[in-house]
């Protein structure tokens, strides 16, 4: 997911394209896909622009994925248009979350294809301390278990039933959503 606009992060570049650690984000996203099970079992990847990334759309032109080209309408409906193109279950990460590794994308997926799942969807989700001990920005929260957890922008959409994963990893926790959020995710880079 690639089509946000990016008006808290307030940068002179689309959001998907600012660079962490010399990389744009959307880069280091599609890096961690494509070394991860997602492609060597075979997926296609696809980025989901808008008319607010054009710049993104073309910088897309000389990567491995296929460009599906939403409406704009909001992270929602534009991930709602998206999966009505694609079969599930599938894998959806957004732009914005910079230290994704291929291993990650890996526990998640062995999570999603656990016997007990039957191809159900996974919501991957970090404790909202983790994020602000880190000093990564908390937009949305809910609790479950006596626990706030806010959700990464990494999930697996597959059958009705939706499955939380609980991840204490750091990377997980830094979506570049504000100036801060940019510093933090060069801080923890690689």
């Amino acid at each position: 997911m690639c089509g946000g606009r990016g008006t808290r992060l307030g940068s002179r570049v689309e959001k998907p394209l600012v660079e962490v650690c010399g990389t744009p984000m959307v880069d280091r996203v599609l890096d961690a896909l494509a070394a991860s099970r997602v492609a060597s079992d075979g997926g296609e990847v696809y980025a989901v622009v808008s008319p607010d990334t054009p710049a993104t759309r073309e910088h897309l032109r000389g990567r491995d994925c296929t460009v599906v080209d939403a409406p704009g309408e909001g992270y929602v409906d534009d991930l709602g248009y998206a999966l009505e193109r694609v079969e599930t279950p599938v894998v959806t990460v957004v732009a914005d979350l910079p230290l994704l590794a291929p291993e990650i994308v890996n526990r998640v997926l062995d999570e999603a294809t656990r016997p007990d799942r039957h191809g159900d969807s996974v919501t991957v989700c970090v404790p909202a301390a983790v994020k602000r001990a880190l000093g990564a920005s908390v937009d949305t929260s809910f609790e479950s278990e006596g626990i706030e957890l806010v959700p990464t922008g990494l999930n697996v959409v597959g059958g009705s039933d939706d499955h939380l994963y609980r991840s204490h990893d750091v990377r997980l926790s830094v979506n570049v959503n504000r100036p801060a959020d940019h510093r933090l995710a060069e801080e923890l880079c690689d």
